[in-house]
């Protein structure tokens, strides 16, 4: 992948790892051509939908302002495809209910937690995991470049969890086959479960019911993700 100039100019600047707020903006910024709008559809759960912080600190929200800072002039459509408690089951059913379009020019996909809080048979993710990559690809343009997957948070780091080493366990037995999936496949994959796995030491990473990530959590989980999402829809 090629990058443009001014984006490796901001990253080499630190100037893309930032909390995007609205009192805060990007002194430089890149256009799309001609002003194009650019569209954005997250896929997920719990950790998409935001439970327990407000409407604007969810990532996906977070990421959608820091994009807007970076470009401006380009209107910016976010879609989400996300509830809490859903399985990949149920996130594959639900996109194919929703029918989105294929013309994303980015798309993110986190999902797995619930399949290991069910109790699901971890063979489930093993084939359901690389049929959402794959949704994925297909709804933003056919493009694996477009697609961007992040990593499972790790509820054990949080007082609902209690440190309970099984669940970290499964939870990365959940995301090595993931992260693997995608390097086989040269698919974007952004590893946040650490910033989560401060939970206990840093109570504000956790949200007020004591389970989901808070808006710190989440702005962290940006500063991560927004380097590459730029690179995509700049790509």
């Amino acid at each position: 992948m090629k990058w443009h100039p001014k984006i490796l100019f901001l990253l080499s600047m630190g100037i893309l790892l930032c909390s995007c707020s609205q009192e805060q903006t990007i002194p430089y910024y890149i256009d799309k051509p001609n002003d194009k709008q650019i569209n954005y559809l997250a896929l997920g759960d719990s950790y998409t939908i935001g439970q327990s912080v407000c409407t604007t600190c969810r990532f996906p929200e977070q990421l959608k302002a820091c994009l807007q800072t970076v470009y401006p002039n380009n209107p910016l459509l976010l879609q989400v495809i996300a509830k809490t408690g859903w399985t990949t089951t149920n996130l594959i059913s639900e996109i194919n209910l929703a029918n989105p379009s294929t013309n994303f020019d980015l798309v993110t996909l986190l999902i797995g937690v619930n399949n290991q809080y069910q109790r699901k048979p971890f063979s489930l993710y093993e084939q359901e995991f690389p049929a959402l990559v794959n949704k994925a690809i297909m709804l933003a343009k056919g493009d694996k470049t477009n697609v961007i997957v992040v990593s499972i948070p790790d509820y054990a780091y949080t007082p609902y969890g209690q440190g309970a080493a099984n669940i970290s366990n499964e939870l990365n037995q959940y995301n090595a086959f993931a992260q693997d999936y995608c390097n086989q496949n040269q698919i974007e994959f952004v590893y946040i479960t650490d910033i989560t796995q401060q939970g206990l030491i840093n109570t504000a990473l956790v949200a007020s019911d004591g389970l989901h990530p808070s808006e710190l959590a989440y702005a962290q989980f940006v500063e991560r993700i927004l380097p590459k999402a730029v690179a995509t829809v700049q790509n």
